[in-house]
C-alpha cells in the first residue's frame, strides 16, 4: 500500500480536512487534491493540513482547457498552487473544441502551442506538468488529445504524461506508447470502465474490478517504464459518490490489492 493514493475526486463529498483524516485512518499515504477542494480549505492551510498529516501530494488537478478563452491565466495560478502544495505533479486535461469549431487539428495546434508557452513558467516554479489523454468519447467537449502517442508528440519534452487506465486501455498501441514515455511517466491513475456506461459517460468510472479493464499488463509496462510514482485511485461514479466514503476506502484498498 506504500503507493497507494486516493484522489480526492472518488470521495467527492469529503472536504480536504475529511479527506486528509480518511487516508491517516485508513494507511493510505498520498493524496491527489483538487483545485476547488483546496479553494475552500485555503491553500496554505491545505499544504500545512497535508503536511502535518505526513502524506504525499500525488496530483493537483487539474490545469489545463487550453482551447477556451483566459486559459493562461488560470493555469499559471494552477502552477503556483502546484508549487505551494508540493505536488508531484500537475494534471492538465487538454480542452476540448472551442465553440462552435470544428478545426479539430487546430484545436490539437493550441494545445501544443499552450504547453511550450506554461512550460517555463513551470519550470521556474519547480512543477511538473502533467497532460492527460482522454478517451475519444470525450474528444469535442474535453480533451482533444486522445492517446499517450498523440499527448507526447504534441507535448514539449520537459511536460509529462499522464497514463489513466480508463482512457488508454482500450488503444492497442497503449504498451508500446508507454514504453516510449518512460521517464515522461508523471502520474499512473487506475479506475474501472463500465459497461454500460451511463447516460451521463463522464460518470461511467467503476471501481476496480466492476468493470472490463485488465490492470495487471498496464502495471507492468508503466512499472517496466520506468514508474515508481504513486498509484492514484480516482473515481467519477454516481454510486460511488453517494456511498459512504470510509466504505469506499476499504473496498478501494482490498480491490488494488487484489488487481494492481
Amino acid at each position: 500500500m506504500n503507493r497507494l493514493s486516493l484522489n480526492q475526486w472518488t470521495t467527492r463529498r469529503w472536504s480536504v480536512a475529511e479527506a486528509v483524516d480518511g487516508c491517516v485512518r485508513h494507511g493510505i499515504p498520498a493524496i491527489g487534491l483538487w483545485r476547488e477542494h483546496v479553494a475552500e480549505h485555503g491553500l496554505d492551510a491545505t499544504a500545512a493540513l497535508v503536511r502535518d498529516a505526513g502524506l504525499r501530494v500525488s496530483s493537483l488537478c487539474r490545469g489545463g482547457f487550453f482551447t477556451g478563452e483566459d486559459w493562461l491565466e488560470d493555469n499559471r495560478r494552477a502552477i503556483d498552487e502546484a508549487a505551494a502544495l508540493d505536488a508531484a505533479c500537475l494534471v492538465l486535461v487538454p480542452g476540448g473544441l472551442p465553440d462552435g469549431s470544428r478545426d479539430l487539428a487546430g484545436a490539437r495546434a493550441r494545445v501544443a502551442d499552450a504547453l511550450s508557452e506554461l512550460a517555463p513558467y513551470a519550470g521556474q516554479r519547480g512543477v511538473r506538468l502533467a497532460l492527460e489523454p482522454l478517451h475519444p468519447v470525450y474528444c469535442a467537449d474535453r480533451a482533444v488529445v486522445s492517446t499517450l502517442k498523440q499527448a507526447l508528440d504534441l507535448a514539449p519534452p520537459e511536460v509529462g504524461v499522464v497514463v489513466d487506465a480508463f482512457h488508454v486501455w482500450w488503444d492497442p498501441e497503449v504498451h508500446e506508447q508507454i514504453a516510449r514515455a518512460g521517464e515522461r511517466i508523471a502520474s499512473f491513475q487506475v479506475c474501472d470502465f463500465l459497461v454500460p456506461l451511463p447516460a451521463d459517460v463522464l460518470l461511467g468510472r467503476g471501481m476496480m474490478g466492476d468493470g472490463v479493464i485488465d490492470f495487471a499488463p498496464l502495471r507492468a509496462a508503466v512499472d517496466a517504464a520506468g514508474y515508481t510514482g504513486d498509484i492514484e485511485v480516482e473515481i467519477f461514479n454516481a454510486d460511488v459518490w453517494a456511498a459512504d466514503p470510509d466504505e469506499v476506502l476499504t473496498t478501494m484498498k482490498k480491490r488494488y490489492a487484489e488487481l494492481i
